[in-house]
């Protein structure tokens, strides 16, 4: 589904509801807007590399595009709605897609 400007972000208690569907995700404040965050963890550089090498055709098709911050050892997720200003269907969406790849 799109987002534009002016779609409803989901309520809290319908966040903490999708949130228990999901492995590891937790959820954040930040800038005035909550994000949904998920921090994987390795030994290394490149397997952040090959993580995100995975997870950028899934929000490519999905349309929507998380914010990725990779750093030696681990690479965060940070999920949020631009157009809503908030947590949407599609972050939770986006994150259990995120959540089926398998390690390669």
């Amino acid at each position: 589904m799109v987002c534009t400007p002016g779609t409803p972000t989901l309520p809290r208690p319908e966040i903490e509801r999708l949130l228990q569907q999901l492995s590891g995700w937790h959820v954040d404040e930040t800038g005035g807007h909550l994000l949904l965050i998920k921090t994987f963890r390795f030994k290394g550089f490149m397997p952040g590399v090959e993580l995100i090498d995975r997870i950028a055709p899934i929000a490519e098709a999905e349309g929507h595009h998380p914010d990725l911050h990779l750093t030696y050892g681990s690479l965060r997720v940070e999920l949020w709605t631009h157009a809503a200003a908030g947590l949407t269907e599609n972050d939770f969406v986006l994150a259990a897609k995120i959540d089926q790849i398998q390690p390669s």
